[in-house]
């Protein structure tokens, strides 16, 4: 990440990784505020709140469907037998620029309006969110064990929180969420389990209520209860 670059009299869009959710303040404090909508936040979990509390809503935004299993590992980007046109996705004024940078190392990238993004980006938050909580509680090694040894679990999450967020934001899923979400997994089988970054991810589905999310939020309180969590539920 960083500012804009400067020497041919443009400005170079940026990227803000956040697969790890450093501080989100701390990175912007490092940032000249003019330089603000020149980054483009590269997601894995719920933003929404903190975007617009920072007045970053119209910054450029993107899911990468891309996993790297250790260090050092190469990527693997999200092609998939249900989408062989890639899973990744970005939106906002540099989108096209992102997706030309991917181009350039053979990655795929989908540029969407906002309104086709917001399920998009839910979705990823689905996937990361179901299988890393159902592996973990059923202390499974690998989101392809979760899919393949709880199958029915797997499912039943999903559209339980498809359902929540349909119901919340308003918003209308394409069919075969589920599958989308399968075929994604069997390209990233070896990927490990481990509920993490709690306020970037399940948070969003575990404010929503024990009504609206009763599998999820019950399968989070089974980790907490096995000593799998190193966070603390909020009460």
């Amino acid at each position: 990440s960083g500012g804009p670059q400067e020497g041919s009299g443009t400005c170079v869009p940026r990227e803000v990784r956040l697969g790890s959710f450093a501080p989100l303040s701390l990175i912007l404090a490092t940032r000249p505020a003019p330089s603000f909508l020149l980054q483009v936040f590269l997601q894995n979990g719920y933003l929404d709140n903190f975007l617009e509390k920072n007045g970053l809503g119209e910054n450029t935004q993107s899911l990468l469907f891309v996993a790297v299993t250790s260090l050092g590992a190469d990527p693997i980007d999200g092609i998939t037998s249900v989408n062989p046109e890639g899973l990744t996705a970005a939106t906002g004024e540099h989108a096209e620029a992102l997706k030309e940078r991917l181009a350039s190392v053979d990655m795929k990238c989908n540029v969407l309006s906002p309104e086709e993004y917001r399920p998009a980006m839910f979705e990823k938050l689905i996937w990361i969110s179901t299988y890393m909580l159902v592996g973990a509680a059923k202390e499974c090694e690998s989101v392809g064990e979760a899919g393949s040894e709880h199958t029915d679990l797997v499912s039943s999450v999903i559209s339980e929180l498809v359902a929540a967020v349909s119901a919340k934001e308003g918003i209308e899923f394409k069919e075969g969420t589920i599958e989308r979400l399968a075929a994604y997994t069997d390209v990233v089988t070896n990927f490990p389990c481990a509920v993490k970054e709690f306020e970037w991810r399940n948070q969003y589905f575990f404010d929503l209520g024990d009504e609206a999310c009763p599998t999820h939020n019950g399968l989070l309180r089974e980790c907490e209860e096995k000593g799998f969590l190193s966070f603390e539920l909020p009460k």
